[in-house]
């Protein structure tokens, strides 16, 4: 699995927390959808319930992902879907391409084996290691130390405790039964203590730091 970690007030990302902290929040504050749990959907993966006992209420990351790309990426040229980087051949320079994008104020699709590039505690690792998961790159980043990172939004609710212990206030039993009785204002909220959290130096539980090894590839993505 690839070395994830929280946002810290020193660390220095292109483009800028402040910077995407405004994208997110504008985009989550337009976002349209037929009804509060259609609108919460658009942005989150939802367990079906707050025991997160019994999987999730729609395994679509794959469209979540190029979908919430899109609203994401005001740059020429829109979301990025990076290459199969399972595949070894000039790994290193694909790297490069993607954080030359990434700094264009564009977003970068990224598809992986679920155990490679999920949060630990996500419900969909498997004993087999089968499945794939997406998510999304947002900047390039670099710590005070010097250490580089890539900062990601992973919209599964499931993938870490911080993640589960931000959600299960929300909506303590069923997911569709609470979030259905939600109005306007609290969907709002959920959504952006998920993916903003209440700190203008960092961000919710769903984005990460990933410390990717730019010079190994992907393993390979197993079907069940």
């Amino acid at each position: 699995m690839i070395e994830q970690a929280y946002v810290q007030a020193d660390d220095v990302t292109t483009p800028t927390i402040a910077t995407l902290r405004d994208r997110i929040s504008q985009a989550i504050d337009s976002t349209v959808a037929p009804s509060i749990l259609d609108r919460l959907k658009v942005w989150l993966q939802l367990p079906t319930d707050s025991t997160f006992t019994n999987g999730t209420l729609d395994k679509d990351c794959d469209p979540r992902a190029r979908d919430l790309g899109a609203r994401l990426s005001p740059g020429a040229g829109g979301l990025f879907d990076a290459a199969d980087l399972s595949a070894a051949v000039d790994i290193a320079e694909k790297w490069r391409g993607i954080s030359t994008i990434l700094q264009s104020d564009r977003a970068v699709l990224v598809k992986g084996p679920t155990g490679h590039v999920g949060g630990a505690r996500s419900t969909f690792n498997n004993d087999k290691g089968t499945g794939f998961h997406v998510i999304l790159l947002l900047a390039t980043g670099q710590e005070q130390g010097g250490r580089k990172f890539f900062l990601g939004l992973d919209p599964d609710v499931s993938a870490t405790t911080e993640s589960r212990n931000t959600w299960i206030p929300f909506a303590v039993g069923s997911t569709v039964a609470k979030v259905s009785a939600f109005n306007a204002e609290k969907g709002t909220r959920a959504i952006k203590a998920m993916i903003l959290g209440d700190s203008a130096d960092g961000f919710g539980p769903l984005v990460r730091k990933y410390y990717v090894d730019t010079a190994a590839a992907f393993p390979a993505i197993l079907r069940g």
